[in-house]
């Protein structure tokens, strides 16, 4: 079969398809964790150190369904280019099987050891109070998020990728009015603060969900899910279903538990550095917006390719979503020197916050151009052409063995200063570089995982 590669120009204009919607969509996410930051930044540190580690438990969990979507998305884009819907559909099926089961053991976790879970991240008391009361009402958001977010990542690997950039956006506007009235006790609302930022999310999640249902019944007419699809038994397609998705699965585990690692030892440096590191991480999320767009994108594209058996275009699509990788990290490290300056005089904070901030806002400048480099080869390149182990390899060898190991050395053994400890806590991107340009020229991520 003669290869069919669009030039450059159809291409970019198809990318550009793609990038805008999952850009938005990311930076909507960004925007819904950036309002309780900055609106709990203006009640107090303790507030904000409390909900910033109460969120890693979240956080964590949204990597497992991360995960578990993309091991559904090396399926789910080769059989939509193959044009295979019923495969899909059962794909689906499967993967919310694994993550209603994983949401109920979060939220079992969350409501019957809230104080236990929040000294994994620090030891100072009012911090943990406040982490408490944050953990009692956002758990029951898990199992509400165990299904929209898997319905609608699903989607967007089958190219659908609109309908979850609305319905975030619709759930950032929720968030954002509930959690102003609420934190700040307008309207003779009583002032609930923490309490309040969870309410607002927990509400903006059951809007989300009502949407994707009114979505899934009355407008897609390609894949159709019910309940039932829940309990559909395919051996073969769920022994494609493991295969790809528990290492991914496992690489985004471990490399969210080397996130909260990095948050424990910054965590046991003070609540200073605990908010210094919250705002720093939203700053690179946002940062990152249209880099995780492109690594989406590229994912689609290429399992897209090779489930059409077009292995030629799938080398030629890669090599032109690495570029667009470069510069788009390269457009985030601008972002951040630009709003540095304006987050330091804004932000509530101490000086040695302050002053915490100003170094972090600069270790992420750079940081950010070699994630934006690696997620699109790992997350695009790799898991779109079904090579999902070499992540995981990577991720522990480079985290555990690397960063993290080093970094709490140098934090707890050797007692270097916050600046030292964090330049080596955020190195396992820069080493990354070289391994995973490495396994992108040895093309073992060329492979058709349909049947």
């Amino acid at each position: 079969m003669e290869s069919k590669i669009l030039d450059s120009k159809s291409f970019y204009k198809m990318a550009f398809a793609l990038v805008m919607p999952m850009a938005l969509q990311n930076l909507i996410n960004v925007g819904i964790n950036s309002i309780d930051v900055l609106m709990l930044g203006k009640v107090g540190e303790t507030v904000l150190s409390g909900a910033s580690l109460a969120s890693q438990v979240q956080f964590i969990m949204n990597l497992i369904f991360f995960g578990l979507t993309s091991g559904a998305a090396v399926l789910t884009a080769q059989y939509w280019g193959k044009g295979d819907t019923k495969s899909i559909e059962k794909i689906l099926g499967i993967c919310m099987r694994f993550s209603i089961l994983v949401a109920i053991f979060f939220t079992a976790v969350a409501l019957l050891f809230p104080s236990q879970t929040m000294r994994i991240f620090t030891s100072e008391e009012p911090v943990i109070a406040e982490g408490v009361k944050y953990l009692r009402i956002i758990a029951f958001s898990y199992l509400l998020t165990s299904i929209t977010m898997i319905y609608l990542n699903v989607m967007r690997s089958m190219e659908k990728v609109v309908v979850s950039t609305v319905i975030y956006l619709i759930s950032l506007i929720i968030n954002l009015i509930v959690a102003s009235i609420l934190i700040f006790g307008l309207f003779g609302i009583p002032q609930m603060g923490i309490q309040g930022a969870a309410i607002a999310t927990l509400t903006s999640r059951c809007v989300e969900l009502i949407c994707v249902i009114v979505y899934a019944k009355k407008f897609n007419k390609t894949v159709h899910f019910n309940p039932t699809k829940l309990f559909i038994k395919d051996k073969l397609l769920f022994k494609d279903f493991m295969i790809y998705s528990i290492p991914v699965t496992i690489n985004e585990l471990m490399w969210g538990a080397g996130v909260a690692m990095n948050s424990v030892v910054i965590g046991h440096l003070g609540s200073s550095v605990v908010s210094a590191n919250s705002v720093a991480q939203i700053t690179r999320q946002l940062a990152t917006v249209i880099a995780f767009g492109i690594a989406n994108a590229t994912a689609i594209t290429i399992g897209k390719t090779i489930g059409e058996n077009n292995i030629e275009a799938a080398k030629v699509y890669a090599k032109r979503f690495i570029k667009l990788s470069i510069a788009a990290g390269s457009f985030g490290a601008l972002v951040i020197l630009a709003i540095r300056p304006m987050l330091m005089s804004v932000l509530s904070i101490s000086d040695i916050t302050r002053g915490n901030l100003s170094v972090m806002m600069f270790v992420m400048s750079y940081f950010v151009i070699a994630q934006a480099f690696n997620t699109v080869l790992i997350v695009g390149v790799f898991r779109g052409g079904g090579d999902t182990k070499f992540g995981l390899v990577l991720d522990v060898t480079t985290m555990w063995g690397g960063s993290i190991l080093f970094g709490a050395l140098a934090a707890f053994v050797f007692k270097w200063s916050v600046p030292a400890v964090y330049i080596i806590l955020m190195s396992d991107e820069i080493i990354k570089i070289p391994l995973s340009f490495m396994r992108y020229k040895q093309k073992k991520w060329l492979n058709n995982v349909t049947r």
